[in-house]
This record gives structure tokens, C-alpha cells and sequence, in this order.
């Protein structure tokens, strides 16, 4: 399939005319991302996973694109579709559990996780969901989750968050030990930054078989 990087963790994949749109949020390229989807995967309720306006303008425009995400995401977008009288929206919104399976636009989903990293103790903790698509690409969202159970062959690294240090990114691709991982969540971090997880990332990552590219904006790779 091809997958297509956008700003920060917005992520398109592609295959046999199916579109599968992951996190297009406020930071990512989402109207762009979106354009002739048939689903779209949302891990958590943070603005830069999901730009909500943007969502449910594609969805209005495009009666076919269906919307995933943890329940209490999948709510508020409903509430927002039904309050805009905008058409069946709310008829293609679906809540998600973790430890669940289903077909999106014609990739198999799975799900992962439940909840996003600790930023600080007073900041509360939000549901997460990590998607494994085609049983292939994982997108985690804002969590370290190591799915169980499969290897997991394409490997999407929180490069840098709030909620995280390097070591624990580099810890993260070494768990999954994936052949393959590239880079989202990365809007944060400028050049100097980028070089110095990558560099740890790619130098440690290749001693348990995990091979890191970074990609940029709108760069595309088949996977």
C-alpha cells in the first residue's frame, strides 16, 4: 500500500482505490489528506488529531467517507454533526474499543491501548486507540502500546510529545522491533531537534532489525 506522511501524525494510506486517512488534525494538511477518503481513524480528542471542522466538511461533501474513534471522540463529533443538521453524518460516526477488530474502507483494522501517555499528573488522562492496518502499519497516537500477539511490519514512532523522552521512543521501536518505521508526531521539533532523536532512533533501532527513514510532508513510500 502507499502511505502518504502529512504534517505532525496525519497519515494516508492507499491501495486498490481505498483511502484510509489516520489523525488528520490542526496541525496536519487535513483537507488535503482527507480529499476522497473512505474512512478516517481517530486515536484520541486532542485538536492536533483531529481537526473537528475539517472532519465533518469532508464528511458533508463526501456521503461515502465513514468516521472511527474511541467513544467519547465519536460522541462529541456526532453531538457536532447532529447540532449542524449536516445530513447522515452522524449515521456514519463509530465508536471503537480497544481489543477490537473491523473492515474500513476495505483494509482490516485492529485496535490497541486504550489510553494516551501520562503528560503530568494533573492533566487528566484521555482513551487512546492504536490502529494496526492490513496487519501492517500501526499508528499508536500518543501512547507507547506494543500490540500483542503480531509482528507488526511498519512501525509509525511518536518522534517527540510532550508526554515523552527519548528514551522511551527509542525503547518503543525496540519493543516492536518492526523491519521498518518512519516518523509522526514530529510538528514540535525543529531541524537540530529532528536529528538528534532520529540519529538514536536509526543507530539503536538497527541493532534489533528496526530499519528508520524520516519522511517529509506529502512524501510518499510503499510499504
Amino acid at each position: 500500500m502507499k502511505l502518504t506522511k502529512y504534517t505532525h501524525a496525519c497519515v494516508r494510506l492507499e491501495k486498490d482505490n481505498h483511502v484510509l486517512v489516520i489523525d488528520p488534525g490542526t496541525f496536519s494538511e487535513s483537507k488535503e489528506a482527507l480529499e476522497g477518503a473512505q474512512a478516517v481513524l481517530i486515536t484520541h480528542e486532542h485538536g492536533d488529531h483531529i481537526d473537528q471542522p475539517a472532519v465533518l466538511e469532508a464528511m458533508e461533501a463526501n456521503g461515502g467517507l465513514e468516521l472511527y474513534a474511541p467513544a467519547g471522540v465519536a460522541n462529541t463529533v456526532k453531538k457536532a454533526a447532529e447540532e449542524a443538521s449536516a445530513g447522515n453524518v452522524a449515521d456514519r460516526i463509530h465508536a471503537v474499543d480497544p481489543g477490537s477488530a473491523f473492515e474500513a474502507a476495505g483494509f482490516d483494522v485492529r485496535t490497541f491501548g486504550g489510553q494516551h501517555a501520562l503528560i503530568h499528573a494533573q492533566i487528566p488522562v484521555v482513551s487512546n486507540i492504536g490502529y494496526l492496518v492490513d496487519g501492517n502499519v500501526f499508528h499508536p497516537g500518543d501512547s507507547f502500546v506494543v500490540p500483542d500477539g503480531i509482528d507488526v511490519k511498519t512501525l509509525l514512532v511518536p518522534i517527540h510529545a510532550p508526554w515523552s523522552k527519548v528514551g522511551e521512543v527509542v525503547d518503543f521501536v525496540i519493543a516492536v522491533r518492526a523491519p521498518q518505521a518512519f516518523p509522526v508526531h514530529d510538528a514540535l521539533l525543529n531541524d537540530l531537534g529532528r536529528g538528534l532523536v532520529e540519529g538514536h532512533v536509526t543507530r539503536i533501532g538497527a541493532r534489533y532489525g528496526t530499519t528508520y527513514a524520516s519522511l517529509a510532508a506529502r512524501e510518499s513510500v510503499e510499504v
